[in-house]
């Protein structure tokens, strides 16, 4: 049967200029330096395809109005067969997939990766890192809920804030002067049918230029040797081996997650009931929380600056070294940046909560300051910054 169906191709194909540049694909060496961590990359593939895949499962159920969106999602969760579990995996999978490239973003960025010649696959994975930001903010609004709603409010807001095109983003963002079905109704259409489209073209072509261009050694640029088939790690079996491994690990860890630690849908959005200490989303707490420290305009130049310096990059470091000892300041850099969005992250997670210390209670204001609360209900002073409120940026 298998000749058969050969032989059937091999007469109205040249099978054999098909299989050419395929076996070389599969066939062609890596650099010694290739290790687990280049696995990042195809574990944010993996990622993306759950994401579309599960996301056409809740479309079968998913009604983007407002009067029906919270039920539909409701009815996904409680009722649908496997509902619930299609769901978890779509969110964890976003969460996921978030962390994921970023982290593949690190490990360019430790390596030297993102060097010449491969400036224009960086400024694509930077492309991809931003898109998958954008899904997480599209996608978070479409169950309808309180915290969704009020956190797309807040985001919309800030945006809104922009000099110039400002109230034109906002209006456009929202459909109108508030959060509403024509919110629903834009974000709905952007995230599944512009963004799934939109990043499968940018992957394409991130794949593309990573195969034909070559996964970068640790020489100083220009030092780069033409890898033989002896001297390198072969792509098949060895390094896809790994990548089965990496992607069977990934697989249990989202059905364990989405089991054991389940996103709860909340409350119906209400227009007319703001709950307490609105926060965006974990992966946007740092940029948030630092637009608390300026004024607005101030605030959202610093914030700005951030996708700049990543499209930038690889144009503004002129070292030839990649090897991340022999770039200290580089490295040092890029640490220093790793730990002010954990340091500011925290903050964010902090502000507006109460925690408990080590027997002692601590109230953190919106700034993240902490304050000692005694047993009578009261809570020590500390450092005194002006007043602003809960989901709102300093003029």
């Amino acid at each position: 049967m298998k000749h058969l169906i050969a032989k059937w191709f091999r007469e109205r194909f040249n099978v054999d200029e098909i299989q050419e540049p395929i076996k070389h694909q599969l066939e062609k060496p890596l650099p010694q330096n290739v290790g687990w961590f280049h696995t990042l990359g195809s574990m944010s593939l993996f990622l993306f395809v759950s994401q579309v895949l599960t996301g056409i499962l809740l479309l079968v159920y998913y009604r983007p109005t407002v009067n029906e969106a919270f039920e539909s999602v409701k009815f996904i969760m409680t009722k649908a067969y496997m509902g619930w579990l299609y769901r978890q995996i779509h969110a964890w999978g976003a969460n996921l997939m978030i962390i994921i490239v970023f982290l593949h973003m690190l490990r360019t960025f430790f390596t030297g990766s993102y060097k010449k010649p491969r400036e224009l696959t960086w400024a694509f994975g930077v492309m991809l890192f931003i898109l998958t930001l954008v899904f997480g903010f599209t996608g978070y609004l479409l169950p309808w809920n309180q915290l969704a709603y009020w956190a797309t409010t807040v985001g919309t807001e800030v945006a809104g804030s922009i000099p110039w095109l400002g109230v034109w983003i906002k209006t456009f963002l929202r459909g109108g002067e508030t959060v509403a079905g024509e919110t629903l109704s834009r974000f709905f259409v952007v995230h599944v049918i512009v963004l799934p489209w939109t990043m499968f073209a940018i992957i394409l072509i991130h794949l593309i230029l990573v195969r034909f261009q070559g996964i970068a050694t640790l020489d100083p640029v220009g030092a780069e040797k033409e890898l033989k088939q002896e001297d390198g790690t072969p792509f098949f079996p060895h390094h896809v081996l790994k990548e089965g491994v990496v992607f069977f690990i990934l697989l249990g860890c989202l059905v364990t997650l989405s089991i054991l630690a389940p996103f709860d849908l909340g409350e119906e959005a209400d227009p007319l009931q703001t709950p307490y200490a609105i926060k965006p989303e974990w992966y946007f707490l740092p940029m948030y929380q630092v637009l608390k420290y300026f004024p607005k305009l101030v605030g959202i130049f610093i914030v700005s600056l951030a996708p700049l310096f990543l499209f930038l990059w690889p144009f503004l470091d002129k070292t030839s070294e990649r090897h991340p000892l022999k770039r200290p300041v580089a490295v040092a850099f890029g640490v220093l940046v790793l730990l002010s969005l954990l340091f500011f992250g925290m903050l964010g997670y902090l502000s507006e909560t109460k925690q408990v210390f080590f027997g002692k209670t601590y109230e953190f204001d919106i700034y993240g300051i902490p304050r000692l609360v005694t047993t009578d209900g009261n809570s020590h002073e500390g450092p005194h910054l002006p007043a602003v409120a809960s989901g709102t940026l300093r003029e």
